[in-house]
């Protein structure tokens, strides 16, 4: 495997592990009637550890990626319709952003009824599934269009230290996880 498949399949197991945590996460929490408090409590801790540490991630590698489309064009938008930094700064413009999924998921915690918790855990589960979802997806499929390695490295900040950190914090969710709340992959 050459570091850019590396790198990008670090990129894919991060988007869906988020994607589950942040499933299990809404499954929990925004629950009519949550599991057990006190595992409910570590699960939540654990959760948001590993979500806003991953988002922080991705909000980071959008910085980059905006500055990298600045030096290869210029104004981020490219020398010409249809370059790749015409279409990724398009991308990246686009709503669903890391920073308003920490946004909503700042809402979620914060909410002090019942009801305001269920309404605010569902709003931060479809906006994680649809529009963060979405646009991660099609940022991911158009730097595959980033010509060499070192793009790859500068956008990304993937190192083996970083793998590992997100593999001990998904394992951790995992750990935590309450009775009854999946921690796998949409059925298809």
């Amino acid at each position: 495997m050459n570091e850019i498949e590396l790198i990008r399949t670090q990129l894919t197991t991060e988007r869906a592990h988020a994607g589950r945590v942040a499933r299990a996460c809404v499954a929990a929490l925004g629950a009519a009637q949550p599991p057990g408090a006190g595992a409910t409590e570590a699960f939540r801790d654990t959760c948001v550890s590993y979500l806003v540490w991953v988002l922080t991630r991705f909000e980071q590698r959008d910085q980059l990626l905006a500055e990298l489309l600045q030096g290869l064009s210029g104004d981020c938008r490219g020398p010409r319709e249809g370059t790749v930094p015409v279409e990724l700064g398009d991308i990246a413009a686009r709503p669903g952003t890391s920073r308003e999924a920490l946004t909503k998921l700042e809402a979620a915690l914060g909410a002090v009824s019942p009801d305001a918790a269920r309404r605010a855990w569902s709003v931060f589960g479809h906006f994680f599934e649809s529009a963060w979802s979405e646009r991660r997806l099609a940022i991911e499929q158009h730097l595959a269009r980033l010509p060499g390695t070192l793009h790859w490295r500068t956008v990304c900040v993937i190192d083996a230290d970083s793998i590992l950190e997100e593999r001990m914090r998904y394992a951790s969710v995992a750990r935590q996880l309450p009775k009854g709340i999946p921690l796998e992959p949409p059925a298809a």
